[in-house]
């Protein structure tokens, strides 16, 4: 594996931005730019259905307000007795890069065990090049193993294949010719071309939650990428990951992170509460053996909001993905106008005008 930290590339996410005024905590950089995306919705409970249409004019509203990340979630298979209808991450980033300029799009997380890592390299490559350099691409190991069986992947050598798989990316992205053979792939003498428009490549983040996987993201990425943590809970994982990027020899201000947050605007923290916990339990899981929680969610009214989201801050959160309850574009707009600029009225009300 590539681990060297001159072989990561550092391009920044640009959403709307908070600059961190308070003196550094343990675990932040200090006066780091917060930032801040949506994530997308491309995919429903079976009571619904995800289309690209819905989509398109999510992210052309999200940009206008200037909310420059989205992010796409992924699975190619998810729930049986209550199937999740998805539409494939890397298509739709694509098609997003043909109705947007500005935002960063990201993947919160493709599975890359499941993926043919030089079709993938290729697909990514051209996703970047459509977008303009926006490719951000977040990637994880997988939990669900029934996805696994239904793409021949093996689920207990997963993480073996994610560390071969994301080491043939950086190779065919970077390196003018690939020489090598991993497991089944034969890369002696391949050439790809055109390269991706990022260089030296897209800027790769890696999530999840267990021990070995910090170390990853220590040592293999360009960061962190996170699903609804609590304040404390990103704080205490943050801290091991700097400091096994440290242990290896790795400047741990080269990292980055993202966190993915639920969101839910209301009236009162009650209401809020009650809606975005039901949001919660409709779209997604949350796994027992990490420490994601529907208390993460940002509730309540636009002041409560903004408290809960410096508290993140203060954390040490660098990017802020915000998941607006039901994907209501009224959220989106109330997000924009009321929560955000309650963390920082001047320079937010001026980037918008």
């Amino acid at each position: 594996m590539v681990t060297s930290d001159e072989q990561f590339h550092a391009r920044r996410v640009h959403p709307i931005q908070v600059v961190n005024g308070d003196p550094p905590t343990e675990g932040d950089a200090p006066h780091m730019p917060v930032e801040f995306g949506l994530a997308v919705e491309n995919f429903t409970p079976d009571s619904r259905r995800p289309t690209i249409e819905r989509s398109l004019t999510y992210a052309s509203t999200a940009e206008s307000l200037g909310y420059r990340s989205l992010w796409v979630w992924d699975h190619l298979f998810l729930g049986n007795r209550r199937p999740f209808p998805f539409l494939e991450s890397m298509s739709t980033l694509a098609a997003l890069a043909t109705r947007t300029k500005t935002p960063t799009l990201g993947t919160g997380a493709l599975v890359l065990p499941l993926r043919n890592p030089v079709l993938l390299a290729k697909v990514a490559a051209t996703v970047d090049l459509l977008s303009g350099g926006r490719l951000c691409l977040g990637v994880a190991v997988g939990w669900y193993e029934r996805e696994f069986q239904a793409c021949g992947v093996p689920f207990q050598a997963r993480g073996r294949l994610f560390e071969r798989n994301l080491d043939i990316l950086d190779r065919l992205w970077r390196q003018p010719e690939v020489s090598g053979v991993w497991d089944e792939f034969d890369l002696r003498g391949v050439v790809m071309r055109p390269p991706p428009a990022s260089r030296p490549r897209p800027q790769v983040l890696i999530g999840g939650y267990v021990d070995r996987v910090l170390r990853r993201v220590a040592t293999l990425g360009d960061g962190w990428l996170t699903y609804f943590y609590t304040a404390q809970s990103f704080r205490s994982a943050w801290t091991r990951i700097r400091e096994h990027a440290a242990e290896a020899g790795r400047d741990p201000d080269s990292l980055t992170n993202v966190a993915q947050l639920p969101i839910c605007v209301s009236s009162s923290l009650e209401a809020a509460d009650r809606r975005v916990r039901a949001f919660v339990a409709e779209y997604f899981d949350v796994a027992e053996w990490s420490q994601s929680t529907p208390d993460s969610a940002i509730r309540g009214t636009p002041e409560q909001c903004a408290e809960q989201l410096a508290e993140h801050v203060a954390a040490g959160v660098r990017h802020i993905v915000l998941v607006p309850c039901d994907y209501a574009l009224d959220q989106v707009e109330r997000i924009a106008a009321e929560v955000l600029p309650a963390l920082q009225p001047g320079p937010l009300a001026q980037e918008r005008t």
